[in-house]
């Protein structure tokens, strides 16, 4: 039995470090059960960070005896922070979601730095979701689990916003410390109406919130009393803001991350979004952004996948309308997010997709479902506008080997790996995006559509098995699918290499067969060239330097 507690502790602190490691870039969007297509609540995260290398975790559920201590790793540089106490009885974790469907996602938005607790603290954010996710069923219960253990054993992370959710419920709670040595955290917890879409990215959202109700929004005691006493606020209790006392908005704030909720509610909100573009865009004058909306139609999971791909198309913001896009007219740009240039400070666009994304989870929980079929969670292993995302059932017993800790590590390439070679095609596609991403998006959109139409068959097989056989059938079925993504990968990679071999393009006929000449060799290869707006760009700045003598 000792073994088996050394064990889980290496366990615990290898998810701490690698799960919970993507501190300062993130996106999470909700959608409530009457705001989704067929009442699921579904929310998603994207862990951006560059370098990291994140798999699927997989904790089992598991019995403790009494006296049992629950060991404690800093995410980031993995030391040993302390342990704690553990409960009789843990609940089994995969990804990001428990058995119960219970889902915490998160986005670290910092804050004030004087109220991190850089002495008592012994709880760190990741430690704090994967304890809540153990010890709880419903988003009530997590929060209640979260602000308890912070209140007795002290938080040693920034600010951070929290996603919490079930089958029924999805909660934002925005928390901070209170400062060296001084154990519990501040924080507030609103509930997302049923009918209506929310989102936060890396900047607190709650603002005002109502003090008397319980039913849809709960809070520390004193959340007001201490921005009173460190200075941060001095009306009246009805008119505190958690955000503009405990993290107050700055361009950074406002155009990094509050656009990308913009972005979200600006394609999907029944709103006219306009009047919060300037908001979203830096002025710290405009018009503040509501934390939630009502939705312009219901959103399915698909709706939420691919709103884990926008680059702020069609808006103001869009990244395929300046020089930025290069000649590829690529989407994305290099960081960091801003450089100087002759003195003046500039910035690029942080949209939700993002090259630096190790991993994105999309969460499905469905209340009129067992457990073990009702919760999904979606996952990517790589940025979402590049990879396919494979379901995963909440019970699954075992992390597919693609997405397995111990198939490859940050240092170690593999074929055997979706990060990596999910990382290897989506690399290849960024330098020459126009040619090669509709190569991508071929096979991505036929293998999801794949996926969503196999769901409902796939269920209603487990549906009518023992709950045992189901978790071993939909185990079975989460390992298929990703290995076929697998398969469908590796194959497009070499597809990539060969097809579009030196910046020219192997001629192929209707049924994807390469043309050959008569003798067996390659007709002619197709050269693109630079698409029309580049054109323009190379002679505008270059004159009549390349211009043919008439």
């Amino acid at each position: 039995m000792k073994k088996f507690y050394i064990l889980l502790g290496a366990l615990l602190l290898n998810i701490q470090c690698s799960m919970f490691n993507a501190a300062h870039a993130c996106t999470n969007l909700i959608v409530g059960k009457k705001a989704s297509k067929d009442g699921s609540v579904i929310i998603s995260y994207s862990q951006d960070d560059y370098g990291a290398f994140e798999p699927l975790r997989v904790i089992p559920a598991a019995d403790h005896p009494a006296g049992t201590m629950h060991p404690l790793y800093h995410y980031e540089s993995g030391n040993y922070l302390g342990e704690i106490p553990e409960v009789p009885h843990t609940y089994g974790i995969v990804g990001l979601m428990n058995e119960h469907q219970l889902s915490i996602h998160e986005t670290t938005y910092g804050g004030r730095e004087e109220l991190v607790d850089t002495i008592s603290g012994l709880i760190d954010y990741g430690s704090l979701m994967v304890l809540a996710l153990q010890r709880a069923k419903t988003a009530r219960e997590a929060i209640q689990v979260m602000t308890d253990l912070t209140e007795k054993y002290g938080y040693e992370s920034e600010g951070e916003s929290f996603t919490i959710a079930d089958p029924n419920e999805a909660w934002i709670m925005d928390m901070i410390g209170k400062g060296p040595g001084r154990k519990g955290t501040v924080w507030v917890a609103m509930r997302i109406p049923d009918d209506c879409i929310s989102g936060h990215a890396n900047q607190s959202r709650i603002h005002k919130f109502p003090l008397k109700d319980k039913k849809n929004c709960l809070y520390a005691k004193d959340v007001i009393s201490l921005a009173k006493e460190k200075g941060y606020f001095n009306g009246k209790d009805a008119d505190f803001s958690f955000a503009d006392a405990y993290a107050p908005l700055d361009f950074g704030g406002l155009r990094y991350c509050e656009a990308r909720i913009w972005s979200f509610f600006n394609k999907w909100g029944a709103e006219d979004m306009t009047p919060y573009l300037s908001f979203a865009m830096g002025d710290t004058q405009g018009q503040l952004m509501p934390l939630y909306v009502k939705p312009k139609a219901p959103l399915s999971v698909q709706d939420l996948k691919d709103m884990m791909r926008d680059h702020y198309e069609g808006t103001p913001m869009d990244m395929t309308q300046d020089i930025g896009m290069g000649a590829w007219e690529m989407p994305y740009r290099p960081t960091p997010l801003s450089f100087e240039c002759d003195g003046k400070k500039y910035f690029n666009e942080r949209p939700i997709s993002t090259q630096q994304s190790a991993c994105v989870y999309v969460s499905q929980m469905r209340s009129w479902l067992p457990d073990y079929i009702g919760g999904i969670t979606w996952f990517a292993n790589d940025d979402a506008n590049m990879v396919a995302f494979t379901p995963i059932y909440c019970n699954t017993t075992q992390a597919p080997e693609c997405y397995d800790k111990n198939t490859a590590d940050a240092f170690h390439f593999s074929t055997r790996s979706a990060y990596w070679v999910e990382n290897w095609v989506s690399n290849m596609v960024y330098l020459r995006y126009n040619l090669l991403f509709p190569e991508l998006q071929k096979v991505r959109d036929r293998l999801e559509k794949d996926y969503n139409s196999l769901q409902a068959d796939i269920e209603s097989k487990a549906a009518a098995m023992s709950k045992e056989e189901a978790i071993k059938y939909l185990s079975a079925y989460s390992h298929r699918v990703a290995g076929a993504m697998m398969d469908e990968w590796n194959q497009l990679a070499q597809l990539i290499i060969v097809k579009y071999n030196d910046m020219a393009v192997k001629r192929m006929d209707e049924n994807g067969q390469y043309e050959k000449t008569p003798g067996g060799n390659p007709r002619p290869v197709l050269r693109p060239g630079y698409p029309e707006s580049f054109k323009r760009q190379i002679i505008n700045q270059a004159g009549t330097r390349y211009q043919m003598p008439k």
